[in-house]
């Protein structure tokens, strides 16, 4: 695999780039010029290369099944992060074991840029990056790292819920609703009248773009300068049917706490405006509100087509892409 030719930014898919652009090098490295070729080749290339990420992994606190990799800017070269160090970048290379696998990182780079770009939810600040071999990798700087290297406290809702592996088994943080989610930011949050409409959002979004990997562990609460807690910036959106045949939702009791759906959720296993417009509603959203919020996902949005031509996912992943987008944008527009 040799280095890939670019034409648009990695970080904002903007185009007449050949590296990051001026705005992804503030968001994603405070101004400095980095490259968008990381000074490593891939773990699987070597023993040696293997270890160095393998001493890496056992460092880092963040959990979640892809592997993770810990980097911290030096000047302006990001480097694998030493003991005792504090990260400040999130690597996630390529995985393992799924259909396309070579194009997860171009997914999950593209579905949080259009969660930010197209419908404004606040996103960490992402962008895609390069092994010496040209394989792809997204990355990812961490939104609980101060810039004086101490944490700010966050939350995931599996935490929240009282949620683990050895409590509640194997599938713990699936084992849930995303109504129930909505209660738990209820409880935690005092800001929850203004939260409740990002959350909303998020759920929307999901659905939208097939991510069936938004369980309890991908929404978080994070600390505020007041000691306050709000809704983390989203993280880890990525259009899981391009790798899996999973289900429409990643919770298993799915929008809802009890049995309601919709007709049409009923006839055709996918949710309509009427489902999300009840779920708005047991979340004390006003109707006036939710059609707000809810409106521009129905509606053709042309910058999602834009993006994913700009991506760089391959022309198979970008056609089957766009298809699932417009396929759940067609029941969503359903009353």
């Amino acid at each position: 695999m040799t280095a890939p030719k670019i034409n648009y930014c990695p970080g904002t898919l903007a185009e007449g780039y050949d590296s990051y652009s001026r705005s992804s090098l503030r968001g994603l490295f405070d101004g400095r010029k980095v490259s968008h070729v990381l000074p490593y080749d891939p773990p699987q290339l070597s023993e040696e290369t293997a270890q160095v990420f393998i001493e890496n992994r056992k460092r880092i606190s963040v959990s979640g099944v892809q592997e993770k990799l810990s980097l911290v800017l030096d000047e302006n070269t990001l480097r694998l992060t030493r003991e005792g160090e504090q990260g400040t970048h999130l690597l996630k290379p390529i995985p393992r074991d799924l259909k396309m696998v070579g194009q997860v990182p171009a997914n999950e780079h593209l579905t949080m840029q259009i969660a930010r770009q197209v419908y404004g939810l606040k996103t960490a600040e992402n962008g895609l990056i390069f092994f010496q071999d040209g394989s792809p990798a997204y990355l990812t700087r961490r939104f609980d790292v101060r810039s004086d290297g101490s944490k700010w406290r966050v939350e995931d809702f599996a935490s929240l819920a009282g949620k683990t592996a050895r409590i509640s088994g194997a599938n713990f943080k699936y084992d849930y609703s995303y109504e129930g989610v909505a209660a738990l930011l209820k409880q935690y949050s005092v800001a929850y009248l203004v939260e409740a409409g990002k959350l909303f959002q998020l759920m929307v979004f999901n659905y939208l773009f097939s991510n069936g990997d938004a369980h309890l562990k991908n929404f978080s609460l994070m600390e505020t300068p007041s000691g306050d807690f709000i809704l983390s910036p989203a993280y880890d959106l990525i259009n899981t049917r391009l790798h899996v045949d999973d289900s429409v939702f990643a919770l298993s009791a799915g929008l809802f706490e009890g049995d309601y759906r919709s007709d049409y959720y009923r006839r055709t296993n996918y949710p309509c405006q009427t489902d999300f417009r009840e779920l708005a509603r047991r979340m004390g959203l006003t109707p006036s509100r939710t059609q707000k919020l809810l409106r521009p996902f129905i509606e053709k949005q042309e910058k999602v087509a834009t993006l994913i031509q700009h991506s760089f996912l391959a022309e198979a992943s970008k056609r089957g892409y766009g298809q699932a987008y417009r396929t759940r944008r067609n029941h969503l527009e359903r009353e």
